[in-house]
C-alpha cells in the first residue's frame, strides 16, 4: 500500500487527512513540531491529536518531530519513504494574519520557505507523487471588500445581481490589494505550488479555503474562529468582535469536505491547479449568526465586547464559489452544513472541557 504524507498533520486539516487516508488503508507520514503551541500558546499545542493518533492507527502511521523549514530533516523523510510516497499533503503552516505582523520572519520562512523545501524534496525523490497545499482566501487581499454590499440585519451582503453572488472565484485578482504579511506568504506558497506544477509537469494543487473548520480544532484567540467562539461560549470567557459590526460573513467548510476533495483530486490529478474552495452558499454564516448559534446550541449566553476597530485586511463578506473544482469532481458533495459543524464542535469541546 503507498503511504501519504502530510505536513501540520496533529492540526485540524492535517489530522482529518491523516484519520481519513488510513482508513483507507494508506500509510501515513505525519510531519508536526507543534509550533501551533509556539504562535499561539500552550492552550493551542496540538499534541493531544497528536497522540489520540498515534494510539488509534499505530503502526499505520509514523509520526516526525520535525520543522518544515529543516531542510536536510525534510529530505532524508523523503529519501526513506521515496519509493511508497504517493501524496503530499501539505498543511503546515503559520495561519494568524494577526500573528504575521509580530514576526515577518519566522512568518514568511514557515509559509513560504517551508513550501518550497517539501516541493523540491517532492521533486527530487518522488516526482509522480500529487502535491496538495492548503492556501487560503487571504491571498485575494481586501480586493473582496470592493464589492457592491449591503448591511442586512444580521449580516452583510453582496448585491444579488453581481457575479460574485454565488460566491467569489477564481478570476478574483491578487494584485493591487492589502494581503496583510501573512497573505503575502501564503501567495507566494501558492504560486510556487502552481510553478512547480507547471514548469515541472508535477500533479500540483493549491486549494484557496475559506474558513476550515471542524472539532478537531485547537482553536485561538488569532486563529480558529468557531472553535474560539465555542470555547469562550461553555467556559465564560470574553471574547470580542473587532469591526464591521459583527455582520461580517464567513463561508465554513468541515475538515472532512475538505480532505474528501483532496481525495477527489489525488485520484484524477491535474497540474498546477487552483481552487476556490469553502462552505459556499451551502454552509456560511456572519460573526452575529454564530454567535446566536453557539448560544442556543450550548444553552448559555457569549460574554462578548464590541470594538470598532476591524483587523487590517479583514474580509467584510467571503463566500467561495466552488464551481469550478464541483465541474472537475462531480462525485464530491458536501457531507455537513454549518448547524452540524457547530453542533460537533460543542460536542467535542464539552468532552473536553
Amino acid at each position: 500500500m503507498s503511504t501519504v504524507l502530510v505536513t501540520g498533520s496533529a492540526g485540524l486539516i492535517g489530522s482529518e487527512s491523516v484519520k481519513f487516508f488510513a482508513h483507507l488503508g494508506f500509510n501515513v507520514v505525519g510531519i508536526d513540531n507543534d509550533m501551533r503551541a509556539y504562535f499561539f500558546g500552550e492552550s493551542a499545542s496540538t499534541t493531544w491529536n497528536r497522540d489520540l493518533l498515534k494510539d488509534a492507527l499505530g503502526e499505520k502511521y509514523q509520526h516526525y518531530n520535525v520543522d518544515i523549514r529543516d531542510r536536510k530533516e525534510v529530505e532524508s523523510i523523503f529519501k526513506e519513504y521515496s519509493s511508497d510516497i504517493s501524496l503530499i499533503i501539505h498543511t503546515a503552516a503559520q495561519p494568524s494574519h494577526d500573528w504575521a505582523a509580530n514576526d515577518p520572519h519566522v512568518d514568511f520562512s514557515v509559509n513560504a520557505n517551508g513550501t518550497l523545501v517539501l516541493l523540491e524534496a517532492t521533486r527530487q525523490y518522488c516526482p509522480n507523487a500529487v502535491f496538495i497545499f492548503t492556501s487560503t482566501n487571504k491571498v485575494y487581499g481586501d480586493t473582496p471588500n470592493y464589492l457592491p454590499l449591503e448591511e442586512l440585519e444580521t449580516r452583510w451582503e453582496i448585491d444579488a445581481n453581481h457575479h460574485y453572488t454565488i460566491g467569489i472565484d477564481e478570476s478574483m485578482t491578487i494584485d493591487n490589494s492589502k494581503h496583510s504579511l501573512f497573505g503575502v506568504s501564503k501567495v507566494a506558497a501558492d504560486v510556487l505550488v502552481q510553478e512547480y506544477g507547471r514548469y515541472f509537469d508535477m500533479k500540483t494543487a493549491s486549494f484557496r479555503g475559506g474558513c476550515l473548520t471542524g472539532p478537531a480544532h485547537s482553536g485561538a484567540k488569532l486563529h480558529g474562529f468557531l472553535a474560539y467562539l465555542m470555547k469562550c461560549t461553555i467556559l465564560s470567557e470574553a471574547y470580542t468582535i473587532y469591526g464591521y459590526k459583527g455582520k461580517q460573513v464567513r463561508d465554513n467548510i468541515h475538515s472532512y469536505d475538505l480532505v474528501n476533495a483532496f481525495y477527489q483530486f489525488y485520484q484524477n490529478p491535474r497540474c498546477g491547479e487552483v481552487y476556490n474552495i469553502g462552505g459556499s452558499r451551502h454552509s456560511n454564516c456572519s460573526m452575529l449568526e454564530a454567535i446566536q448559534m453557539c448560544e442556543e446550541i450550548a444553552g448559555k449566553k457569549l460574554d462578548y465586547t464590541y470594538s470598532e476597530s476591524n483587523r487590517s485586511g479583514d474580509h467584510i463578506w467571503y463566500i467561495s464559489n466552488v464551481d469550478k473544482f464541483k465541474s472537475h469532481y462531480p462525485n464530491w458533495q458536501y457531507k455537513y452544513r454549518i448547524q452540524d459543524i457547530i453542533s460537533e464542535i460543542y460536542i467535542a469541546q464539552s468532552s473536553k472541557y
